[in-house]
């Protein structure tokens, strides 16, 4: 909220290059977006779905997405869901997959992170990416189906193993009960680095009887050796 109302008060800097006028200028909108590719961190974690990103964590990208998730700029949340919007469209369009009527599922955060941002980020996401679809005349529904089944230690600093073994079980389907709202999932997340979270959460929402066989981010960290 303090974001918006500072907006109509001082005029927003792009969040990618510092440009005034905008939450995003045009040059960095097309960085964002101008790359939709699978990209498949290595090595590969059990479990996960065919995995696309608009780009790599880097440059503008890097910069939008701290300053949405860390820094409340939230009015980029309707910038970064159409650059996640697109990349669905365009993996879709490849894999030919979700073709029937399918969930929107972000990849939940936990709660301290939560109240510490004031927000949370990927539902907001993952909201606007299923509205953005359904204009494309694609049958998705927004579904914030996963929670946290218990607390993980800070990932910083593991190795793809050690965060698989962290993540183990630590997600799970809330009100199973009642039934997802469809039989598909794409999974949505702002960034994949080596898979480890995206795996937990297509092995939860499995375990429900919901196929997951996408998901979808922002960027996705270059992995070094």
């Amino acid at each position: 909220m303090l974001s918006a109302v500072l907006d109509l008060v001082i005029p927003p800097a792009c969040a990618g290059c510092g440009a005034k006028g905008a939450r995003c200028c045009a040059g960095c909108l097309a960085a964002l977006a101008g790359a939709p590719a699978r990209r498949l961190p290595r090595p590969l974690p059990a479990g996960l779905p065919d995995c696309w990103s608009a780009g790599s964590y880097d440059g503008a990208a890097r910069r939008a997405i701290v300053a949405y998730k860390e820094r409340g700029a939230v009015g980029l949340a309707v910038v970064l869901a159409e650059v996640v919007a697109f990349t669905a469209i365009t993996a879709i369009a490849h894999t030919e997959v979700l073709r029937g009527g399918f969930a929107v599922v972000p990849v939940p955060s936990g709660r301290r992170a939560r109240r510490a941002r004031g927000h949370d980020p990927v539902g907001r996401l993952a909201w606007l990416v299923a509205r953005r679809l359904r204009a494309a005349g694609l049958p998705a529904v927004p579904w914030a189906g996963l929670s946290q089944a218990r607390r993980v230690a800070d990932q910083a600093g593991l190795s793809s193993a050690e965060r698989g073994g962290n993540l183990a079980g630590s997600l799970c389907v809330r009100g199973a009960a009642k039934g997802p709202p469809a039989r598909s999932a794409l999974l949505v997340d702002d960034i994949v680095t080596t898979g480890a979270t995206l795996a937990e959460a297509a092995r939860a929402l499995r375990s429900a009887g919901v196929a997951t066989p996408l998901a979808v981010t922002v960027a996705a960290t270059r992995r070094r050796s």
